[in-house]
């Protein structure tokens, strides 16, 4: 397979119409261009007068086992009555590859965004999410990356390093501060907690609203610590994040023991998300579609903030970890 590495220019319309074209469905009307930055995902209606949607995967990130394995857990979901949005499988695959690119397709489904503020809904989330983990508990993934400190931590500590983005004036500060947070992170991180198959990237944009939550984009699927796919529900202050908290597990319960022992991590987490965060921008940013999507991310400014984010985190850290009610 052609390695078109970050260049995705070569995906022209007339190669994404064909590549759908080659699996027997007919694009009727244009793509309409979704947003994804670490994809290519546009929407159309076909010849059937079904609306789908076609994501082609970007090169090199993963395997065509792994990407397989993470369609494969989407229907393993679906089966079991738990609302995601699975790939299409057509001949007997659901991943196909033309001029090099890899894609997918799958229904195209509406919504309403997910009301973070709203506690019925979250409830719901606790409730689904309960579900959604009883399957992924019940083995492994055997392709699929994991969280752990190599891959959240440490690599992107070494990318940041050789990115040359940060400022040479603040390079000394930026690393010192980095480095006192991965200490930090890794000196809470611990890994007796059972690794299960998670969504991975399960924050409120991932989730439609559709008489229920539905579950999208499991690009991250992975196997970790159950708490990943809860804590970035928690948002405002620590009165605030309690009660969220207390309602994600209120639902979660139904289905599944919540997982307590793992409320230490949400902390180092976040700091983990943080880090990864700021690498993956560096790392795309020869794809022109980052420089144009984030523009602050070449500003002094930003790393300025980020020296600040490092301090905030390092101080939420010491606090005590968030608890259940009683």
């Amino acid at each position: 397979m052609t390695d078109h590495g970050f260049d995705f220019h070569a995906l022209t319309p007339d190669v994404q119409l064909n590549a759908i074209e080659s699996v027997g469905i007919y694009p009727q009307s244009g793509l309409l261009a979704l947003n994804s930055y670490e994809n290519r995902v546009a929407q159309f209606v076909a010849d059937d007068g079904q609306r789908y949607v076609v994501k082609f995967y970007r090169p090199g990130r993963w395997s065509n086992a792994q990407i397989l394995e993470e369609h494969a857990f989407c229907h393993e979901l679906a089966q079991a009555d738990i609302p995601v949005v699975a790939p299409i499988y057509r001949e007997g695959t659901s991943l196909f590859t033309t001029d090099g690119f890899r894609f997918a397709l799958f229904p195209s489904v509406g919504g309403r965004g997910f009301e973070v503020d709203n506690w019925d809904q979250l409830e719901a989330v606790g409730r689904y999410l309960g579900r959604l983990h009883q399957v992924g508990a019940a083995t492994p993934f055997q392709e699929r990356a994991k969280f752990d400190l190599d891959s959240h931590l440490y690599q992107p500590r070494q990318v940041l390093n050789e990115a040359n983005l940060i400022p040479e004036g603040i390079q000394a500060t930026f690393f010192s501060d980095l480095d006192r947070l991965i200490d930090a992170i890794a000196a809470r991180w611990h890994t007796d907690w059972p690794a299960i198959r998670l969504h991975g990237d399960c924050h409120p944009s991932n989730i439609l609203w559709r008489d229920g939550p539905l579950f999208v984009d499991f690009d991250d699927t992975r196997n970790g610590p159950a708490i990943q796919d809860l804590w970035l529900f928690l948002n405002g202050s620590r009165a605030d994040q309690l009660a969220q908290l207390d309602t994600l597990a209120e639902g979660y319960r139904e289905f599944r023991e919540f997982p307590a022992d793992q409320l230490q991590l949400i902390e180092p987490l976040r700091g983990l998300r943080m880090v990864h965060y700021m690498a993956w921008l560096a790392k795309r940013w020869q794809d022109p579609a980052f420089p144009r999507a984030f523009p602050w991310f070449a500003d002094a400014k930003y790393w300025e903030g980020q020296v600040l984010a490092f301090k905030e985190q390092l101080a939420t850290l010491e606090a005590p970890p968030l608890t259940l009610y009683p």
